[in-house]
């Protein structure tokens, strides 16, 4: 063997090290839709549904091998909503769907049952229930602090990080474009792309997106521009929004990536083995 075609083998299998330790390549699919009310954004929350495949699964801990999990909030004790923060693990512990969630904030709160306590966060601002409506009744969601939250998927029930195929949430009172967000992450916690809502004044939004296959570890959720006020003056520039549900693929449990360096020796190793052959005498 010629060395020339010996360097040619070795490009190859650097190639081929990059493309199996790089990510795969992917197009992201796209659901969005805004409107008065929610019958104006169902078929778009069905479409993204039809995007991550199977049923609806149960909230019961372990992985299913396909489906979706939802969270509608509607469930939640009422010891555990307004005014009282939500657990951050709730969704995973109590009612575990593998979703754990944190803000910059000083929590996360689910609003209030009629009769027991202010619907529709009227508990931080007595207007904020003539602008937020809900998708499905009658319980709405917010980070507390802070206009942003994260959401780390586990498999159900248990610490083990995990991944999913999509992940959406419906939207209340989106005033202003480009301002509420959801951004993806990979479990290397690299950014898979920001993607903004619609508007929808006094009206609900949805965006979900998947086809990054099972990659989405975390999504950071930015609700508008400011965080939930006693004395905000909701409208242009300020713009306060809050969520309602949240649909995502089943999560499923991290598969290590073979490691970068490991590849890289057997390249090597494999670059020797060629060299010791393109070397040796012909019999």
């Amino acid at each position: 063997m010629r060395l020339g075609h010996t360097r040619t083998m070795m490009w190859l299998i650097v190639i081929g090290i990059v493309g199996l330790s790089g990510p795969a390549f992917a197009v992201p699919v796209v659901e969005q839709a805004s409107g008065a009310n929610a019958a104006a954004i169902q078929a778009s929350v069905d479409a993204f549904r039809a995007d991550l495949g199977g049923s609806l699964n149960a909230n019961v801990a372990g992985s299913f091998a396909s489906g979706r999990r939802e969270i509608n909030w509607d469930g939640v004790p009422d010891a555990l909503a307004a005014p009282n923060n939500l657990p951050s693990n709730f969704f995973n512990v109590n009612s575990p769907r593998g979703a754990v969630f944190s803000t910059p904030g000083t929590g996360v709160q689910v609003s209030g049952n009629a009769g027991v306590a202010p619907v529709r966060f009227d508990n931080i601002n007595a207007t904020y229930s003539s602008v937020f409506q809900t998708f499905s009744a009658q319980r709405l969601f917010t980070g507390v602090g802070s206009n942003i939250v994260d959401v780390n998927f586990f498999v159900p029930g248990s610490t083990n990080p995990a991944t999913v195929s999509g992940f959406g949430s419906v939207f209340t009172d989106v005033d202003l474009a480009n301002t509420t967000s959801i951004q993806y992450f990979n479990a290397n916690n690299v950014s898979l792309g920001t993607f903004f809502a619609p508007t929808a004044n006094n009206g609900l939004s949805f965006l979900g997106v998947s086809g990054f296959g099972d990659g989405i570890a975390r999504v950071r959720i930015t609700s508008g521009n400011a965080a939930l006020g006693p004395n905000d003056a909701n409208g242009n520039p300020t713009d306060v929004v809050v969520m309602d549900d949240f649909v995502y693929g089943e999560p499923k449990a991290v598969v290590p990536e073979p490691s970068s360096m490991l590849l890289l020796a057997t390249g090597v190793a494999v670059f020797v083995w060629i060299r010791k052959k393109a070397r040796s005498p012909m019999t």
